[in-house]
């Protein structure tokens, strides 16, 4: 195995014919898909957390909790492929929608998202002390407004760990969007290597970038951690 002409060939192909584009391409598909699928997640996840979470007093809420339960069960119980395919190929046709790829993988990522992100935020809401429910109540502060100004601040505190995980998925699991036509890193470099004939180094270079990215939301995450706990002791 000449090794040395492996990396030539690379070279040459991602240099001088220009395939540093669609890598770019790729990683910026990959972030946008991630980020925003995170974003989108975190709000539905915030949202089916809230219900589930709520005193099941009337026949409303219990309804909602039926609905939030059954979303959960749905994205969490089929994989994240099915999902992009039966929404490009299925529901898109039957409502007439015209999507391009990126944005269809960051509305299913971010459905998907929400259903994990869900159960993570109603571990955070049910992990803080009910007192503090009980104290904003006191003070005269409205359920809603409680949870919003005080449960919930305090239960992203606990599960930012969790979340980072969540986000180091989401990024390893874009490379699933070439089944609706996206170009992502994973279709990248296969392209590079399907045009050179060698696929060595560069999976061996998508592996590294991935592996980066990763690095870096680890890093962030725990900046952030180290900041709460500042502010915490600051308080």
């Amino acid at each position: 195995m000449n090794f040395g002409k492996k990396i030539e060939v690379f070279y040459d192909f991602f240099i001088n014919h220009g395939a540093y584009n669609t890598v770019l391409l790729g990683l910026r598909n990959t972030c946008i898909i991630a980020v925003l699928g995170l974003i989108i997640g975190i709000v539905i996840g915030t949202i089916l957390a809230t219900i589930r979470v709520l005193p099941k007093n009337n026949i409303i809420v219990k309804i909602l909790d039926k609905i939030a339960g059954l979303y959960v069960s749905l994205f969490r119980g089929t994989p994240i492929v099915v999902q992009l395919l039966v929404f490009y190929y299925v529901l898109m046709p039957l409502m007439s929608l015209h999507l391009n790829s990126v944005a269809v993988a960051v509305a299913v990522f971010g459905m998907n998202s929400g259903a994990y992100i869900s159960e993570i935020m109603r571990a955070g809401i049910l992990s803080v002390d009910p007192g503090q429910m009980e104290g904003g109540r006191a003070v005269g502060l409205s359920y809603s407004t409680t949870m919003m100004k005080i449960i919930i601040p305090q239960a992203v505190k606990n599960i930012l760990p969790t979340l980072g995980n969540e986000f180091i998925s989401l990024i390893k699991e874009t490379s699933v969007v070439s089944f609706v036509g996206a170009t992502d890193l994973y279709v990248a470099f296969n392209r590079i290597g399907s045009n050179s004939y060698e696929f060595m180094i560069p999976y061996i270079v998508m592996a590294l970038i991935y592996i980066v990215l990763v690095v870096i939301i680890s890093i962030f995450v725990k900046i952030m951690e180290r900041s709460l706990r500042k502010s915490d002791k600051g308080m």
